[in-house]
C-alpha cells in the first residue's frame, strides 16, 4: 500500500508541476499528499464517476476536483467558475471564496 500510495503522490505532484508550469516540487508534493490521503477517505458513491462526455481533459477534471476540494464548493460549481472564468487561478479562487462565503451568511 505505501508503494502505491507514493506513486500516486509521485505522478499527482507531477502533474500538479505541469499544470503549474514548474514552481516548488517540494510544495507540488505536500499538495499531491493531501489530494490523495483526502481521495482515499472520501466513500465512492454515484456522483463521483466521471461525466460519459468526453468535454473535459482529464487535466482539467484535476482542475475542478483541486478547486472544489480547497474551497467547499460542489463539482459542478467548480466546473461552471473555470468554463466562465478560464484558467484565471486568482479570479476562479476568488469567485468559489465568494460562493462559500454566501453560504455561510
Amino acid at each position: 500500500m505505501g508503494d502505491d500510495r507514493h506513486e500516486k503522490i509521485q505522478q499527482r505532484a507531477y502533474e500538479i508541476w505541469e499544470r503549474e508550469g514548474g514552481g516548488d516540487p517540494e510544495q507540488h508534493w505536500h499538495q499531491a499528499a493531501a489530494e490523495i490521503d483526502r481521495e482515499a477517505a472520501l466513500p465512492l458513491t454515484a456522483g463521483d464517476a466521471l461525466p460519459e462526455t468526453s468535454e473535459i481533459a482529464s487535466s482539467d477534471v484535476l482542475a475542478v476536483e483541486a478547486l472544489a476540494m480547497r474551497t467547499g464548493i460542489s463539482g459542478d460549481e467548480a466546473q461552471e467558475l473555470i468554463d466562465r472564468l478560464g484558467h484565471d487561478r486568482a479570479a476562479v479562487e476568488q469567485a468559489a471564496r465568494n460562493l462559500t462565503g454566501k453560504r455561510r451568511s
